[in-house]
């Protein structure tokens, strides 16, 4: 037993040892028409630029509000044990919508740049106001944040 558990050991690290360059892709050369290998060591081309909504944070407020609204609302059914579990019921539905409901009033949008480097590597930058940059656009990082390079 020990021989055959060794053996599917021996077998199975000589599986995980195998390079991992073996299937990894062809590394780009060139990103919208401008060739990597032209750029600075500093420099990156953005290859993507989008804008995301996301929710906001919600505080509270919301929650507290809707659970008084539903808690109320359930208050409106049942009788005697029946009443107080819908009033239960009516206050954490409220409060779970009301929190989703001042998330959504809070939503805001955030602008994704990537960016390629000369040597192939991508990094994510993500601003809450416009950069001004569209894909193509060859830049160089200023305080950690990707800026157009001046011709």
């Amino acid at each position: 037993m020990l021989r055959i558990v060794s053996t599917f050991l021996v077998a199975s690290l000589a599986l995980f040892a195998q390079p991992a360059h073996a299937t990894s892709p062809a590394k780009v050369k060139a990103v919208h028409g401008v060739a990597l290998s032209s750029l600075c060591k500093a420099c990156a081309v953005v290859s993507k630029e989008h804008t995301e909504t996301r929710k906001g944070k919600a505080s509270g407020v919301g929650a507290v509000g809707g659970a008084v609204a539903g808690g109320v609302i359930g208050n409106q059914f049942g009788h005697g044990n029946g009443k107080a579990a819908m009033t239960v019921l009516g206050a954490v539905g409220g409060g779970v919508a009301g929190n989703e409901i001042e998330k959504n009033v809070k939503k805001y949008t955030v602008w994704v740049t990537t960016v390629t480097f000369r040597d192939g590597t991508q990094k994510r930058y993500e601003r809450t106001s416009d950069p001004g940059l569209r894909a193509g656009d060859i830049v160089h990082l200023v305080n950690g944040r990707p800026v157009r390079r001046a011709a």
